[in-house]
């Protein structure tokens, strides 16, 4: 029977959102206070989704301290207290929206995880505003 299985982590980071492409005051129609040249801050969650067939030896659709590690090694140090912008390869030249960090974090943990199981991540950066991918 097919069972969704689900681990929450938090991260800290900083981020910028502007298109080097458009101009200063697009960036700032566009971005608002997202745009502040000095950058600005999320406490971010990151919800990872895992679907698949139970086990019948383990009883787990995936084992959740091998979740927790993959998602606490490539995600949280990763982007943990960080400028996304200035200090993370991931987004050197991709906007750190929560549409593009939720596809990242895909890319990054989806190689990581079965190929027989489904993946789903979903970012928050605020209690209100949450992105799901792939949707």
């Amino acid at each position: 029977m097919r069972t969704s299985v689900y681990r929450k982590e938090r991260f800290n980071a900083a981020h910028r959102l502007h298109n080097p492409l458009l101009s200063d005051a697009q960036n700032q129609e566009i971005f608002g206070k997202c745009n502040n040249p000095n950058y600005h801050g999320h406490n971010y969650e990151i919800v990872v989704k895992v679907t698949g067939d139970v086990v019948e030896q383990t009883g787990y659709v995936i084992d959740m301290k091998i979740l927790h590690k993959i998602l606490h090694e490539h995600i949280v140090e990763k982007f943990d207290h960080c400028n996304l912008n200035l200090d993370t390869e991931e987004f050197k030249n991709v906007n750190p929206t929560a549409e593009n960090i939720a596809r990242v974090c895909y890319e990054i943990i989806r190689p990581k995880i079965d190929a027989s199981l489904d993946l789903k991540i979903y970012i928050y950066e605020t209690e209100r505003n949450y992105v799901e991918f792939p949707a």
